[in-house]
């Protein structure tokens, strides 16, 4: 795997202003990067900031503060045609394949669009084109499937598709939003080791966002952890799985099937993190079994663990 960083974020800040209240901060000053060839997997639970980053990373929002680099150019607020050539490097796969398909149009309408409005193809050429992605992504025959509507497949067929949507333009990286978890169990794998064949052939770097540690560790080189919109561990898959320095880490380990870390769930509260603007510490904070006095003052930065493991705890200072 080449070290050469393809995207990276710099204290990424993305703020939702609510009328009357602190603005929402989905994202709060994250700081991440991601490798030619590498997936970095970004596990949160729900609310935690992953679809945020995920969106903004793609640029299909724009941050309030901190900066985006494409390949060492400053992407962060590119528009119009500068926005549409950025697309055909960087693309998203939706978590959900039910609502992410134009229930009133083919999978060869799904596909041509992006090829002509990307790729500049027509006639033939794009034909041949919509072709290789329907086999490239095992719906056979592609004269079969290009004909089909959403609701004529399966939600692994679905899916397929989308992931054949998100290779239209050529990418070289692609935020991977959930792309299993509204799959049944047995086609999870499948699609798994699909974009694992489709990295190796085509060079791409992902954008992980999961909620289930399991998975990012079978598809993740890196994982990042998310909570309450802030970076709270990131390190390799295998050292944050086995050696997890965050409580709140450590508490995603022990729900986790399978997992030697699994067992009983010592949080002292339960609850959403606060995400208002006007918050302050850490915020896992509320929840943490190990909490002190200075959680709740001061936002603890990403420190060292090891030369690979870095993790914003005062428990490791």
């Amino acid at each position: 795997m080449s070290a050469k960083i393809l995207v990276s974020t710099d204290h990424v800040t993305v703020r939702f202003p609510r009328p009357g209240a602190p603005d929402l901060v989905a994202s709060r000053a994250v700081s991440l990067h991601i490798a030619t060839q590498e997936t970095l997997g970004l596990v949160g639970e729900s609310g935690s900031g992953k679809t945020t980053m995920g969106r903004t990373l793609v640029r299909l929002l724009t941050p309030s503060a901190g900066t985006v680099w494409f390949e060492g150019k400053d992407v962060t607020h590119i528009h119009g045609s500068a926005l549409m050539r950025y697309h055909r490097n960087a693309q998203m796969i939706f978590q959900d394949p039910f609502a992410s398909l134009n229930p009133f149009h083919t999978v060869g309408h799904h596909l041509a669009r992006p090829l002509a409005r990307l790729r500049h193809l027509k006639g033939h050429e794009r034909q041949e084109a919509l072709d290789e992605l329907l086999t490239l992504v095992g719906l056979t025959p592609s004269a079969v499937f290009r004909e089909k509507y959403p609701h004529e497949l399966s939600g692994g067929q679905r899916q397929r598709v989308a992931i054949a949507r998100a290779l239209a333009g050529g990418p070289s990286f692609i935020v991977a939003d959930e792309p299993v978890s509204m799959l049944d169990v047995s086609l999870r794998a499948e699609i798994l080791t699909l974009l694992e064949s489709l990295q190796e052939r085509r060079g791409l770097s992902y954008l992980y966002i999961t909620h289930d540690l399991a998975s990012a560790r079978y598809l993740s080189h890196r994982i990042a952890v998310m909570y309450g919109g802030s970076l709270v561990e990131i390190a390799t898959a295998e050292e944050l799985v086995q050696a997890p320095a965050h409580p709140y880490t450590r508490l995603l380990l022990a729900a986790t099937p399978g997992s030697p870390h699994k067992g009983p769930l010592p949080e002292t509260m339960q609850g959403a993190p606060d995400l208002s603007a006007d918050r302050i510490g850490c915020p896992f904070a509320p929840r943490c079994p190990s909490v002190m006095d200075q959680c709740s003052q001061v936002m603890p930065e990403l420190k060292a663990v090891s030369p690979s493991h870095q993790a914003a705890c005062f428990l490791n200072t």
